[in-house]
């Protein structure tokens, strides 16, 4: 897995942030920091589980999410920077899209002011995204239509301007010490992402305070999460949350919790046991949901002895080359499911630029082949996550590059000036192509990219098999690719069959091993003949080139 490209990329990104740090607690080379803040009690209090309950619907995390950057979402009060009561604003939007799930990039006060891993306080919500109370009637409104909303957490490291990090570098003896990891002096051996990952606590990178390990970033110090105190202040910063009725956690970067040596640094054995403490925590509340970002071992952190879930990195690389007609990615995207947890949730891109570029910037911009792609993996993963902007086909930034380009202000509106996004000036360069990919274009035209993406949603909430139904039936031939999911309930069964072509011309699939006599009913595309199984229950379907087909298995009359 690309590990080592993505975070090289974070660091990227991470670097750029430096020029924003003035005045808000910490440059790596600042002068042995004075005496320490004193913590505010609250911060780091025990919290006990008081569950208020749910409201959605069993099996609501096999549905389809909006991975959401707030910032970047909609701005309510005209600064330029998106906010919680902007996104609560187009709760309607998402819901009519279909969208059962929010995930939430970071929205805690955070040291870098932007895309929020650098947490300076786990329990309060950054001022320019609004306040606890936006937050509970974000959860309110939500919830009243069926969507879930889960937060970002940084577990494996907080910001250097956190108070626990100022009370650490403080001094040797400071009782906060041991909860980031420190050495006397630099260890030897140590390239993490090409960068040595231990820093000086004081001026001109060495004191008598030692070094402290920061994996990614000089200002994103690592807990100590051997300590079992960190470790369960970070379980109580989870219920405070789930207490106010959170839906659950997507967790960043869970293989780099815990460090063993210069060559042990990554998904290491402690790290399974710390997040099956976490999935325990949720497990005490009502369908609470949690996914863990795990590059380099999604289907080890999908394991119920640990996360329990997790994204499916890897596949969204085949899911791309499979649209533009790749067979050996459309082998490896038939074949992934046949042994791949369910509970491991695709996708096609997200917010780090590791897991590929925009989708329409990935695609060239054809359209066909993005509604393809988009197809795949809606159609085969009962858990799906959509980064904000690709059902409508938002492109990259102009001018900006690395990750920031791709967390531009979503595109409301064709306005080159604000994209409908604020009233004011927005925070970031918008969109390159906002003029011709924006909501206000797509919402009423039912040949958009936008309705595509609602009625595709709509087919898998209408057949409970795909989500629900155990896959089989895989088979890849060229071009060609087909499964199926079947779900027994003790109303019986449920068989849901779903070919593509991704080839340049029509193609005929043969299907085979159905129920002899029954007819396969077409829910895509709309208007297509049904198809009657033969007595062998043996059928062929032909597709037109880039496209494909979803067919529910019927009893005759």
């Amino acid at each position: 897995m690309p590990r080592n490209k993505g975070h090289n990329a974070r660091a990227a990104l991470l670097s750029l942030t430096l020029a924003l740090l003035a005045g808000c607690g910490g440059g790596g080379g600042s002068d042995t920091p004075a005496a320490p803040p004193t913590l505010d009690a609250t911060s780091v209090s025990a919290v006990a589980a008081s569950d208020p309950g749910s409201a959605l619907p069993a099996n609501w995390q096999r549905g389809v999410f909006m991975e959401i950057f707030v910032r970047a979402y909609q701005d309510s009060d005209g600064d330029g920077i998106g906010d919680l009561k902007g996104l609560t604003s187009r709760l309607d939007d998402l819901k009519e899209l279909g969208i059962t799930g929010l995930w939430l990039m970071p929205i805690h006060p955070s040291q870098d002011r932007d895309h929020g891993y650098a947490v300076t306080d786990y329990r309060a919500i950054a001022p320019e995204y609004g306040t606890l109370a936006d937050l509970d009637e974000l959860l309110r409104k939500a919830h009243a239509r069926g969507i879930g909303v889960v937060l970002d957490y940084v577990m494996n490291h907080s910001a250097a301007a956190h108070p626990l990090f100022a009370n650490a570098r403080s001094a040797a003896d400071n009782p906060w010490r041991d909860w980031y990891v420190w050495q006397n002096s630099t260890p030897s051996g140590w390239n993490i992402y090409g960068n040595n990952p231990w820093h000086g606590a004081g001026s001109n990178g060495s004191s008598g305070v030692g070094h402290y390990f920061g994996g990614f970033w000089s200002q994103m110090p690592d807990f100590n999460l051997k300590n079992a105190r960190v470790a369960e202040w970070h379980r109580d910063n989870l219920r405070f949350w789930l207490n106010r009725g959170v839906d659950g956690f997507r967790f960043d970067a869970v293989g780099n919790l815990v460090e063993n040596g210069p060559a042990a640094w990554e998904n290491q054995p402690e790290n399974h046991a710390l997040m099956a403490a976490v999935q325990g925590v949720l497990t005490g509340y009502a369908r609470r949901y949690l996914v863990c970002e795990a590059p380099g071992q999604p289907h080890r952190y999908a394991e119920d002895d640990s996360c329990g879930s997790a994204f499916a990195f890897g596949q969204q690389y085949d899911i791309v080359s499979a649209a533009k007609g790749d067979t050996a990615a459309i082998a490896r995207v038939a074949a992934y499911r046949s042994t791949a947890s369910d509970t491991l949730a695709g996708f096609a891109s997200n917010h780090d630029g590791f897991a590929g570029e925009r989708l329409w910037d990935q695609l060239g911009g054809d359209g066909t082949r993005l509604r393809l792609a988009a197809a795949t993996y809606l159609l085969s993963s009962p858990t799906a996550f959509v980064y904000y902007g690709e059902e409508i086909g938002m492109a990259g930034a102009s001018g900006l590059s690395g990750d920031p380009r791709m967390r531009t202000p979503m595109s409301w509106t064709g306005s080159t000036a604000n994209a409908g996004f604020t009233t004011g000036r927005p925070f970031r360069a918008l969109s390159a192509n906002v003029a011709s990919a924006n909501m206000a274009a797509q919402r009423n035209d039912p040949a958009s990219l936008r309705s595509f993406y609602r009625d595709v949603i709509a087919l898998r909430q209408s057949l409970p098999a795909l989500t629900l139904g155990q896959y089989g039936g895989a088979l890849a031939q060229d071009t060609r690719m087909q499964f199926r999911r079947v779900l027994t309930t003790a109303a019986g069964t449920d068989t849901v069959w779903v070919g593509f072509n991704y080839g340049d011309r029509a193609a005929t699939l043969d299907i085979a091993d159905l129920p002899a006599g029954m007819v396969l009913r077409r829910h895509w595309p709309a208007g297509a003949e049904d198809v009657t199984l033969d007595t062998q229950g043996r059928a062929s379907v032909t597709l037109r080139a880039r496209s494909f087909a979803v067919l529910q298995a019927v009893q005759t009359p």
